[in-house]
């Protein structure tokens, strides 16, 4: 922690300012999504909806991230990060507002599919000016603490859903969403577009032209793409699933009552906390391969191996253990991919590889219950390991890897 202060204190006003705002977004980002878990029974209640309904509501969110993703990673490339940054922020924070007026489901899936827009287009553009913001060696670690923003978002959630609920009830418990737009406007007013964004901008004498193409123009470019997406896939996966099910897996299997407990979930966040801040740290002295190779291997093994907790201390050990390294690597994923696609399509890269992870890996919950009703725990678990494995072997294939940190350190 000494090392980060001495750090932070040599940091530019505008680097500062962004990775302020980016940790901030993370936050705001993850406490929208949060919200609606928290309030979920009580609109069910209240809606007189079945579970089938509700559990659309998440599916309706992550389709809008899809499309936030790709749309507005394509304007961050155009017209600048800050300003899609903001608007996208903006965006999410009126549509999370919008909620208290939610008297039916159509209007909770209208406004959930915007949030969803303005969520999916916040990561690239946030993650993007971090990485165009700090010097390259460095990348990885300033993700990564970026990226403990969303889970502090988590804990202040379950903080003010505790209060907000049953005071107040689930409509009220959204306009909290009205806070980003001071954030939004801050953003605009402080922050300033990086050099490096600002030349490129200036190379070209025209708007410049951004596509998707722009990411399997090549073969080799092709696999790269398809390879990321793969490795969030299964990141994402892991997160939900276990996140989901975990405490329910061990009521159930192990007659522990330690589902629904706040104590778990801190445990489990600190322990992604650490994990994202440990690995931002090896990723930028080692590189990526042995980064993520270390922590896919544990990731693999700690899963699988939870399943031998026989009391809940030892399940609060376990989970702390699991969520370090299964989550730990979610901050080097916006690292790696900043610097292996140029700054014309960066924001796009990271936004339509985030994005169509995330639509995918959502369904990991849903799976996961499937494989309950059928499946005994230890095939659950199992099918969790392989994940992490088939991640580790695609992220050992993807060739950009093999030289990305002595390239970066040159």
């Amino acid at each position: 922690m000494e090392i980060l202060k001495d750090e932070s204190r040599s940091l530019t006003t505008n680097q500062k300012l962004t990775l302020a705002s980016s940790t901030a977004g993370f936050g705001l980002e993850n406490m929208d999504v949060m919200f609606l878990s928290f309030a979920l029974t009580s609109i069910i209640a209240d809606l007189h909806i079945s579970a089938g309904a509700a559990g659309f509501i998440s599916s309706v969110t992550n389709l809008g991230m899809l499309l936030g993703g790709i749309f507005f990673g394509i304007l961050a490339d155009k017209y600048g990060r800050v300003k899609i940054f903001s608007h996208t922020v903006l965006i999410f924070a009126v549509a999370t507002a919008a909620m208290y007026f939610a008297n039916n489901i159509y209007l909770v899936f209208l406004f959930r599919f915007i949030a969803g827009i303005g969520a999916g287009g916040e990561y690239g553009a946030g993650v993007t000016l971090i990485a165009e913001n700090f010097r390259h060696g460095k990348i990885a670690k300033w993700t990564s603490i970026a990226a403990i923003g969303g889970q502090i978002g988590a804990i202040v959630a379950a903080l003010v859903a505790a209060w907000v609920l049953p005071n107040f009830g689930w409509h009220a418990l959204f306009l909290v969403g009205l806070v980003p737009i001071i954030f939004a406007y801050f953003v605009r007013r402080n922050l300033k577009e990086t050099p490096e964004f600002e030349s490129e901008m200036q190379s070209t004498d025209a708007q410049p032209k951004v596509s998707i193409k722009e990411l399997f123009a090549t073969p080799k470019l092709a696999y790269q793409t398809l390879a990321l997406i793969v490795m969030v896939i299964v990141q994402i996966s892991g997160y939900f699933g276990l996140m989901n099910w975990l405490p329910s897996i061990m009521q159930k299997q192990l007659g522990l009552s330690v589902s629904g407990s706040s104590t778990w979930m801190i445990v489990t966040i600190i322990g992604m906390s650490l994990g994202m801040l440990t690995f931002g740290t090896i990723m930028d002295f080692f590189g990526p391969r042995r980064a993520f190779g270390i922590f896919l291997f544990v990731a693999a093994i700690s899963v699988y191996a939870i399943i031998f907790a026989f009391n809940a201390w030892t399940l609060l050990l376990a989970s702390t253990v699991v969520g370090f390294f299964s989550n730990g690597m979610y901050g080097g994923y916006g690292a790696i991919i900043s610097r292996l696609y140029p700054t014309k399509i960066r924001a796009t890269a990271n936004n339509m590889i985030m994005s169509v992870g995330r639509a995918i890996g959502g369904f990991s919950p849903m799976v996961i219950g499937m494989m309950m009703e059928h499946y005994s725990l230890t095939v659950v678990m199992a099918s969790l390991s392989v994940l992490y494995l088939i991640s580790l072997v695609t992220m050992l294939s993807i060739p950009a890897l093999k030289t990305f940190h002595e390239d970066i350190v040159k």
